[in-house]
């Protein structure tokens, strides 16, 4: 029975659940670069090189192993739906088996390929992860706050990972976070990467994109992406040998012209699917056990994979599609034009975005503590920041940038897994990088046109938000500091953000 078995641009595995039981001789492994899945969002001209460019290297992988491929190129087909009735009249397979896709409006509209085509169509589970839907919801259930780290420990627990042999963590504790927060010193070197240099395939990509997708957000000249199984395994190593021993202490750092620093830029390498996370921390854990890498360093990474990552999946799953449309905050304010120019006096914003266009990426604080607290402090819309985000970054998908931005950045969803709005002044800012050094506001002052917007947007903020925030236990001390504020100095402050947020906004 010939079986069609349709691949997925974010599922580049060999051993994808669609591709477990493969038979070269009988079966046809489709795979479709489609407008609407490049357009639906503008998304960054280098997540599309990326994508196309691995896909076309995956796809060819298969072929060179005797398996029938069907892939058709961009413009062959507008979605999903239309690539896969062509391969059904052209193949005429029995069954279609798929994995399932990682967001949601992806697997609504999988659930119509069977009417669509006529062929029976078989939704197999994404087994890459460490857990399942159903580990998540049996975690949720009859929990009124969902929080990160205890089913982080409940995975740590049922993996091994970092455990000892009696049941308990590695070193006596199950969260390094507080090791993971040092400043750069003054002097500091970042060591080199590796070089991915664009091959034929890439480049012929590369051009596509700049005539097709020429309006997008960013930039290719920095394109430095590992394409194929081989290139990212040869991040991955990169990494855990080089960089890894000094991310733990500084993966919160941030410096002027250092996009990168010492994180692992493996994340669009692992979404993917070139690297599993199953490997990527079995790597990590390794080099902990060979004394390579300190304990907060291995510790501080896996958290982000077998943590967040896991968690952050569990929360989509549970709360979509009603989740995205949540505003605990009433934010309504639109998207300033320098989340696309980079063009603003504040160093720190534009550090952010500069990099982001170049590079398609920035790291979890830049994205938490600066673009993301910018936009909390600001009262900007959801829907538009989030749609910002899911363009923006080389490793934005849905089911894991959408929960990020809105429950953990902006808190629309009013604590369903955060316990507080991360709104902060300039003070952390400044605390954990130098871009205050070089900036044309002053940190230190408090309100006015030389003052930090960061200082007088977090009170602001506050007041904006009283009636919702005050009784939120982690926020109330910082009430009890506003109230002894005088009212000229509330009055400044709310001058202040009332100028600058009407000269950005425009409203």
């Amino acid at each position: 029975m010939k079986t069609l078995r349709f691949v997925l641009g974010d599922q580049l595995d060999r051993n994808i659940a669609a591709l477990q039981d493969l038979d070269p001789e009988r079966d046809v492994v489709v795979g479709a670069e489609v407008q609407e899945e490049a357009t639906y969002v503008k998304h960054h001209k280098q997540k599309i090189v990326f994508l196309f460019s691995a896909m076309r290297h995956f796809f060819a992988k298969l072929a060179e192993e005797g398996v029938t491929v069907e892939y058709y190129e961009i413009g062959a087909h507008r979605s999903f739906a239309t690539a896969l009735r062509a391969a059904v009249k052209t193949h005429k397979p029995k069954k279609i088996v798929v994995t399932e896709p990682g967001e949601w409006r992806v697997l609504e509209d999988m659930r119509t390929w069977h009417q669509l085509t006529g062929v029976p169509v078989e939704i197999r589970d994404d087994d890459r992860f460490f857990a399942d839907h159903a580990d998540f919801r049996r975690f949720a259930e009859g929990r009124k706050e969902l929080r990160m780290e205890f089913f982080y420990r409940e995975l740590r627990k049922r993996t091994g990972i970092l455990m000892d042999e009696d049941g308990k963590p590695v070193g006596g504790e199950w969260n390094y976070d507080s090791e993971n927060r040092k400043s750069l010193p003054k002097r500091f070197t970042v060591p080199g990467r590796p070089e991915f240099p664009p091959d034929e395939i890439t480049q012929e990509v590369m051009e596509l994109v700049e005539d097709r997708f020429g309006d997008h957000f960013g930039t290719l000249h920095a394109f430095n992406w590992p394409v194929t199984r081989e290139g990212a395994l040869e991040a991955l190593d990169a990494f855990v040998t080089t960089f890894l021993p000094t991310f733990g202490d500084y993966q919160d750092a941030m410096a002027v012209g250092e996009p990168t620093l010492f994180h692992g830029l493996v994340s669009p390498l692992i979404n993917a699917g070139l690297l599993s996370p199953k490997e990527v921390v079995a790597a990590v854990e390794e080099a902990w056990e060979r004394g390579d890498v300190p304990l907060n360093a291995a510790e501080g990474f896996i958290r982000q994979v077998l943590g967040w990552r896991e968690f952050i999946r569990g929360v989509y799953w549970l709360k979509m599609p009603q989740y995205r449309d949540t505003n605990a905050l009433n934010a309504k304010r639109p998207l300033p034009e320098f989340y696309w120019t980079g063009k603003t006096k504040m160093r720190c914003m534009s550090e952010a975005i500069e990099q982001t266009r170049d590079y398609a990426y920035a790291h979890h604080i830049q994205r938490l503590m600066v673009t993301g607290n910018f936009a909390l402090l600001a009262g900007i819309s959801p829907e538009e920041i989030e749609e910002w985000y899911l363009i923006v970054y080389a490793d934005a998908y849905e089911w894991v940038e959408l929960p990020n931005v809105h429950g953990m950045a902006i808190f629309a969803d009013g604590g369903v897994f955060a316990s507080k709005p991360y709104a902060a002044s300039g003070a952390y800012i400044d605390r954990m990088s130098n871009y205050c050094r070089a900036c044309d506001y002053k940190v230190k002052v408090k309100e006015g046109e030389d003052a930090c917007p960061f200082n007088y947007l977090y009170w602001n903020f506050l007041m904006e938000n009283e009636d919702r925030l005050r009784k939120n236990r982690r926020v109330g001390m910082i009430y009890r500091t506003l109230d002894k504020m005088s009212d000229d100095k509330k009055h400044a402050i709310t001058q202040s953000s009332r100028e600058f947020l009407d000269e950005i906004c425009g409203v």
